[in-house]
């Protein structure tokens, strides 16, 4: 049976977080004198001499109507990296807990859990790139806290299936953490819609693919309200700066384009593994649902090194766990694409 409370480490349960100005201060005014902000402002820009809101509330809203997620259930980081801290720093203890991922899969989950000193226990993929349902029964502990999940999954930019993360929601009773990053790219369901049947779901999102802004760097997670409030508690007081807050803003009115641009990316993907899949140099496309497509070739090191020196850079995933041989391609342009494609041709003719 799930517990949060039994999850949480205890002097975090007990923590009395840092309460800023902005925190203790609510409703409307005219003169700012709590703070010890610059009064007068910068000679530069002159409205940035005040603190932003520590929560984010009205960009919190805005993603509140799009997602229907209620404003409790959101958190908002310095890049879904600030989340995947903090879940770390709140759930689990160093030395002592432990955590699932699922190797080949995004890199931050192992540099957190090494930084809070976390250990890792790693079940990798099938071949198909899919949970091995069996090694992880066979791998969860006791002090097991956290079963992280990428989904579409980086590298190998595949869905895993729905069905078995249903059966790691319903029989682990620390948390699962699906990261979302890549799922505007995707057919398959967000597991949004799932956060009230499932308390020990934690879902992650991003601004940086779909929504283009990874300069801005604003992560998402999406949990239930008692997640999110230790989250909050953990947090440095003014996580995101004024100017991001204003950014996303702008951003989340702009749903009609980002919709255009994820259609035409998804038209760009498809079009570069149908040609992909025609080359002799190419042994393998991986199926995709993100922006990007995993691809194994003959020879990988030769082809990157060429490609870099044609001024085109690319992803060597050779080194990581199944994935020898493979460069991860991320879709760019029309014209970026045209420009890829001619120079592996290029390569195989040289």
């Amino acid at each position: 049976m799930f517990n949060l409370e039994t999850l949480v480490r205890p002097n975090i349960r007990s923590l009395k977080p840092y309460s800023s100005a902005r925190d203790e201060f609510k409703g409307e005014a005219n003169v700012f004198l709590d703070a010890n902000e610059n009064s007068l402002g910068s000679p530069l820009v002159k409205w940035y001499n005040r603190y932003p809101d520590p929560l984010q509330m009205n960009v919190k809203e805005k993603i509140s109507f799009i997602k229907k997620i209620p404003v409790d259930q959101i958190f908002l980081g310095n890049g879904s990296d600030e989340a995947i801290d903090l879940l770390f720093r709140c759930f689990c203890e160093p030395g002592i807990d432990e955590v699932i991922l699922f190797p080949p899969t995004y890199g931050m989950y192992e540099v957190s859990a090494n930084i809070n000193n976390i250990k890792l226990n790693k079940v990798p993929l099938t071949d198909t790139f899919q949970l091995d349902l069996e090694a992880l029964e066979q791998a969860i502990k006791p002090n097991t806290k956290i079963i992280w999940i990428c989904s579409p999954n980086n590298p190998t930019g595949n869905s895993i299936d729905r069905e078995d993360i249903e059966m790691v929601l319903n029989n682990f009773d620390g948390l699962v953490v699906i990261d979302e990053a890549y799922i505007n790219f995707s057919r398959q369901k967000s597991w949004l819609a799932d956060l009230n049947d499932y308390p020990n779901l934690v879902v992650l999102q991003t601004l940086s693919k779909a929504w283009g802004l990874a300069g801005i760097r604003m992560g998402m997670a999406f949990a239930s309200a008692a997640v999110v409030d230790y989250m909050n508690k953990v947090k440095p007081p003014y996580n995101l700066s004024q100017p991001v807050q204003e950014l996303a803003l702008k951003a989340l009115d702009e749903i009609g384009q980002v919709n255009d641009m994820i259609v035409t990316l998804v038209n760009e993907r498809q079009q570069m593994e149908r040609l992909l899949s025609e080359m002799t140099e190419v042994e393998k496309v991986y199926p995709s649902d993100a922006n990007f497509l995993l691809v194994k070739f003959k020879d990988a090191t030769s082809l990157y090194a060429y490609l870099v020196a044609e001024g085109i850079v690319v992803r060597d995933r050779s080194n990581v766990e199944k994935c020898a041989g493979c460069l991860r391609i991320t879709i760019g342009t029309p014209a970026e694409n045209e420009k890829l494609i001619q120079a592996i041709i290029n390569f195989n003719q040289a």
